[in-house]
């Protein structure tokens, strides 16, 4: 029973991903699927969580800023905190027990209130009763493999896999937590069209994600619809320091159907739609050093 609903909940999970993308509202993880008359939540109120229906913890759930100093070791695994300082509570217990059956589990990280990125199969691989924390290895379904009767088994890790993996997910937290923040603080709309299909939206980054000033803060991001997004990043148009769009000389003397003059033309010397709280909006010193290389690439 166990390992066939662990696998009917990565399932049910890709098929959630298909419709919300890897960021998931808590109600619908919460509310989780029904499995032979049985609901299988996939998260509570507590970060180690078991349901009903199983006898070991499904799943566990980061919160940045919560009680807990959760991270990642230089040994490229994921530390996570016992619950309390018992190490011999209930969900504690749990936890171990998981590691010696080698039971996959859900890893939950929220990204926003209310929003989770979902990452499995994972596997509880240490115990530091000493540092009250557990060792996660995080790895990818794909090196899952599932024997007749249903029950995971994780294929060996490689060393250079596991850094692979685990840093590939420590970049997807920052960009979806960049994200969900971004589009938050525009009340889900392209500051540009007032856009508001979450799916089509973006975070655009100011200064690119790459340079030493293009941190993953709000003050460094604008939300934008993938056309203006796109069009933003290939010089089609700028934002000024002072909120104005102002699209390329080449652009506005280009005539080419309805989608350019009303998606871009009829953008021209526009305000954008702000945040509401000041510390949202674009940092002005950004937008100048972004706009000087707009001037330079339309020369």
């Amino acid at each position: 029973m166990d390992a066939h609903v662990r696998k009917a909940v990565f399932d049910w999970l890709s098929e959630q991903v298909q419709l919300h993308g890897d960021v998931l509202p808590r109600s619908v993880l919460a509310q989780g699927f029904m499995y032979e008359g049985n609901r299988v939540p996939l998260l509570g109120p507590q970060g180690i969580f078991k349901p009903r229906v199983l006898g070991l913890p499904l799943s566990i759930t980061a919160i940045p800023s919560g009680p807990y100093d959760d991270g990642y070791s230089p040994d490229g695994l994921l530390h996570y905190r016992y619950r309390g300082t018992d190490p011999q509570h209930a969900d504690n217990v749990g936890l171990r027990e998981a590691m010696r059956q080698r039971k996959p589990l859900v890893y939950f990280h929220r990204v926003v209130e209310g929003k989770y990125l979902a990452v499995w199969p994972v596997f509880i691989v240490g115990d530091d009763p000493k540092a009250l924390t557990f060792k996660v290895e995080v790895d990818d379904a794909s090196f899952t493999k599932y024997e007749s009767t249903g029950e995971a088994v994780p294929v060996p890790a490689e060393e250079s896999r596991r850094t692979y993996i685990t840093s590939t997910v420590r970049q997807r937290v920052h960009q979806r937590s960049f994200r969900e923040r971004v589009l938050q603080a525009y009340r889900e709309q392209c500051a540009l069209c007032r856009l508001r299909h979450e799916e089509l939206l973006d975070a655009a980054h100011i200064i690119p994600d790459n340079e030493p000033e293009g941190e993953p803060v709000v003050s460094n991001g604008i939300a934008l619809c993938k056309l203006h997004h796109a069009a933003f990043d290939r010089q089609f148009l700028a934002i000024r320091s002072d909120y104005v769009i102002e699209i390329r000389q080449s652009i506005l003397e280009e005539s080419d159907g309805p989608m350019l003059l009303h998606g871009l033309k009829e953008m021209h010397q526009k305000r954008i739609i702000l945040p509401t709280a000041t510390e949202h909006r674009p940092n002005p010193a950004f937008l100048e050093k972004r706009y000087q290389r707009f001037l330079s690439a339309t020369r």
